[in-house]
C-alpha cells in the first residue's frame, strides 16, 4: 500500500531545495508537493500532462491561458495538457499539491 501523510511530506520538502518534490508515480498518474516563497516568480512552462492543483495554504493568483483567478487554501486548479500557467501575486508562502494524469515525463511534447 502507498499511503502518504500530509506533514510529513511538509516537513520532507522543506529539507529539500527544489520547488517540486515528487512523492508519487506510477504510469496512470504521478503527484508532488510544490511550493512557492511569498513573492516568488514561478518558473513553470506547460506540461504534456493534465494537472490538478490542491492548494493547501498559502494565497496567490493562478494565470492559465491568459486567465487569473484568486487561490487559496481548498482551491483546486484543473490545468489542461499544453496550457501557459503560473501562480503570480504570491502573498504568502504557497504549498501546493499537484496530480498529473498521466504520470509527469511519461507522454512526449507532442502529446
Amino acid at each position: 500500500m502507498l499511503a502518504f501523510e500530509l506533514a510529513e511530506l511538509e516537513a520532507q520538502s522543506r529539507r529539500h531545495t527544489d520547488l517540486y518534490m515528487e512523492f508519487l508515480k506510477q504510469p496512470a498518474m504521478s503527484a508532488g508537493l510544490y511550493r512557492l516563497a511569498a513573492g516568488a516568480t514561478d518558473p513553470q512552462h506547460p506540461h504534456s500532462e493534465d494537472e490538478v492543483y490542491y492548494v493547501v495554504s498559502g494565497r496567490a493568483q493562478i494565470r492559465i491561458e491568459g486567465e487569473d483567478r484568486p487561490v487559496g487554501p481548498g482551491s483546486l486548479v484543473y490545468v489542461p495538457a499544453h496550457a501557459e500557467h503560473r501562480f503570480h501575486s504570491i502573498d504568502q508562502e504557497l504549498v501546493v499539491l499537484v496530480f498529473f494524469a498521466p504520470a509527469e515525463g511519461s507522454r512526449s511534447a507532442a502529446g
